[in-house]
């Protein structure tokens, strides 16, 4: 990465469009997750297919762990958090066409147990056109230098946040930049930026990997336990459980592996959110 990106990086607390992989590339993957909905939407596993492409998939799915450990996205990573990366987590966040889902503006770094941290960064990776249309994400430049502000948990059904978290500050329309890349084009933005996105009225579905990278002197503060793969260079702290790439897809093995990872992080994140919700009264 250019040292000018990297400054504006962390001016802004994002940064895009990257060309991280090819077009064709990003087509693929998408028709390989297609493939994967349609064969595996109907047949019988522990959890829905939808929690597993929105969580950890990179456990359970080959091509989740592909798309974490790509060397092109890697080494724009590298330019922010260093050589030592970590993989935490890979999701695929659809919004399917005609359709009013929303996600609300909040920080990612809210309920994880992580804290803080700068040393934290998403890569979100276009495997559709992300548009105004589409509901590309907004982001708001230099909200990142805040601390971890107030949410209030909504659970709304047209939410796709699991909790339907909201930050408690005005963010006003002149205030958000919007996202717009295209199949293979990445953005990456800060645990603690403020960001959020509208409906997708497109025809389209809009359709991303994003992934979630940490460096070793991330921890757990919450939980008692939290896992990662490790992505590039070597990790000093053993701050993580290292889990192995997934054997193929929805082995048993990776299942339930996964259903463990969910388990424990999911208990960190209701930890977590009843001290805040304490915190914020």
């Amino acid at each position: 990465m250019r040292q000018q990106d990297i400054k504006r990086y962390w001016e802004d607390g994002f940064l895009f469009p990257i060309p991280a992989i090819s077009p064709d590339a990003a087509l693929e993957f998408r028709r390989q997750l297609e493939a994967i909905e349609t064969e595996w939407t109907h047949k019988h596993l522990p959890q829905p297919l939808n929690t597993y492409k929105r969580v950890n998939a990179q456990c359970v799915m080959p091509l989740a762990y592909q798309i974490g450990a790509d060397p092109g996205i890697l080494n724009v990573v590298e330019g922010i958090l260093g050589p030592d990366i970590l993989i935490y987590a890979v999701e695929f966040f659809i919004k399917e066409p005609k359709t009013r889902h929303k996600v609300t503006m909040h920080q990612d770094l809210t309920y994880w147990g992580l804290g803080a941290t700068s040393e934290m960064v998403t890569a979100w990776l276009a495997l559709s056109p992300a548009t105004r249309q589409s509901g590309c994400m907004d982001f708001v430049r230099g909200s990142h230098k805040n601390p971890i502000l107030p949410h209030k948990d909504s659970f709304a059904e047209d939410n796709l946040l699991s909790r339907g978290q909201e930050v408690q500050v005005h963010v006003a329309e002149q205030d958000k930049t919007s996202i717009e890349i295209q199949p293979g084009e990445i953005s990456l933005h800060h645990g603690l930026t403020i960001h959020g996105s509208g409906p997708n009225i497109s025809d389209d579905r809009r359709i991303a990997a994003v992934i979630r990278y940490v460096t070793p002197n991330v921890a757990q503060e919450i939980g008692a336990r939290d896992y990662a793969i490790l992505a590039r260079g070597s990790d000093r702290q053993g701050n993580f459980i290292h889990v192995a790439p997934p054997k193929g897809l929805f082995k048993a093995t990776d299942l339930q592996l996964h259903e463990e990872i969910r388990v424990a992080q999911a208990a960190a994140k209701m930890k977590n959110a009843k001290a805040k919700k304490g915190l914020f009264a």
